[in-house]
């Protein structure tokens, strides 16, 4: 393995870093390795994995939505205008 070089800051509460560090100790493990190996090895449900591409997709929606919101209050603006010159020398 490649020497590690980089640090992550993880916060824990009191009660937590006290079972990291048991179960590192029971382990044979320093909490370093212990949270490596547990990061790495991590893999999400298939319910999160579903939320995750439920998110994106409606993010993906947001966006598609604020574009034809765009171009729909663009279209008002320049219809707008055109009204206004229409209109202008019948006053």
């Amino acid at each position: 393995m490649a020497s590690a070089t980089e640090r992550i800051v993880v916060q824990v509460t009191a009660v937590q870093k006290r079972a990291i560090a048991s179960t590192a100790k029971r382990l044979g493990l320093n909490v370093s390795e212990l949270m490596r190996q547990a990061a790495q090895g991590f893999t999400p449900s298939e319910d999160e994995q579903d939320m995750h591409a439920l998110i994106a997709r409606v993010n993906a929606s947001t966006n598609e939505a604020n574009d034809a919101l765009d171009d729909a209050l663009a279209f008002v603006a320049e219809s707008n205008k055109r009204i206004a010159a229409l209109t202008e020398g019948k006053h």
